[in-house]
């Protein structure tokens, strides 16, 4: 098996930042990944032109906040090509979450990192927040961390991937796998029957029996994946109860998990990952950081 340091999974690494603490917290995280995976890093401040002071002064406030980008940019890099790592620093203006979108797509970023909020604080992540949107419509995944509460911890020691069978959730977990393999990490898979969707009492065993039967058949699937990706230490587990993420949070703190990779939503569809996923739930309240993998078309 190769280990992280010889194992190239991710060639392009994104950390938007905008100098914060909680920002400078998560960047020796996204320095870690890249030097694993030997890839570059790319670090870009965005002048944020939707804020009221940028339109009432022009021209003049726009020129501050670049040179502050700059200043903040540069820094960053510099403390990642003090550890080894090949960066690329970048300012630009324009709407936060879309220019950074943009960003990423234009330079075939494989994974951005970022933290769950900067120096507008916690707040702004409740609803409609810089990190929310990039999650919502990244093409790439994005690895979020709650600074100053989460563990930060690497190489992965423990990865989690929780799972419902649909075709997100397979995504999340091939690159759960992936990353597993490559750290040597164990994986964990874990269901949950959700006892308020069953529309009977889940102490009758005659109907429950063949849920349990499919999820495990789901379990099993999935831990087959993984031995098949490199993964050699595999643990499955299915749980009961009326809430997704809590119960994935339950188990990340009561198995010492380092991350988690998750879907943005399963077979909940559509309205559930626009406000209040459970990606998102657990996004919010995870102590340690979240891999989010979008939905998406398999080319």
């Amino acid at each position: 098996m190769q280990s992280a340091d010889d194992t190239v999974m991710f060639e392009r690494i994104l950390f938007p930042t905008d100098g914060s603490d909680p920002a400078s917290a998560v960047l020796d995280h996204a320095i870690a990944l890249a030097l694993a995976h030997d890839a570059e890093l790319y670090v870009l401040n965005v002048a944020d032109t939707t804020r009221d002071s940028v339109t009432r002064i022009q021209g003049e406030v726009v020129d501050a906040l670049v040179r502050d980008g700059e200043r903040i940019v540069e820094a960053a890099a510099e403390t990642a090509r003090e550890r080894g790592v090949s960066t690329d620093a970048e300012v630009q203006q324009g709407r936060p979450a879309r220019t950074i979108l943009e960003y990423a797509a234009t330079r075939d970023i494989d994974l951005v990192v970022m933290p769950t909020h900067g120096r507008r604080g916690v707040s702004r992540l409740l609803l409609g927040s810089t990190t929310e949107r990039v999650v919502r419509q990244s093409d790439v995944p994005v690895l979020t961390a709650r600074p100053e509460e989460a563990t930060l911890t690497y190489p992965y020691e423990t990865v989690l991937v929780p799972t419902d069978g649909s075709e997100t959730a397979d995504q999340a977990l091939t690159l759960g796998a992936d990353l597993a393999a490559a750290d040597q990490a164990a994986l964990h898979l874990f269901s949950l029957v959700e006892v308020d969707t069953l529309g009977f009492d889940v102490r009758s065993d005659i109907k429950l029996d063949p849920v349990k039967a499919h999820v495990q058949t789901i379990l099993d699937d999935g831990a087959a994946l993984a031995r098949d990706a490199g993964v050699e230490r595999v643990t499955t587990a299915m749980d009961y109860g009326m809430s997704i993420h809590k119960a994935v949070l339950r188990y990340t703190r009561e198995h010492d998990v380092d991350l988690v990779v998750i879907g943005t939503h399963g077979r909940t569809g559509f309205d559930r990952y626009m406000l209040g996923s459970v990606a998102e739930a657990v996004i919010r309240s995870s102590p340690v950081p979240v891999l989010v993998v979008r939905e998406y078309d398999a080319p």
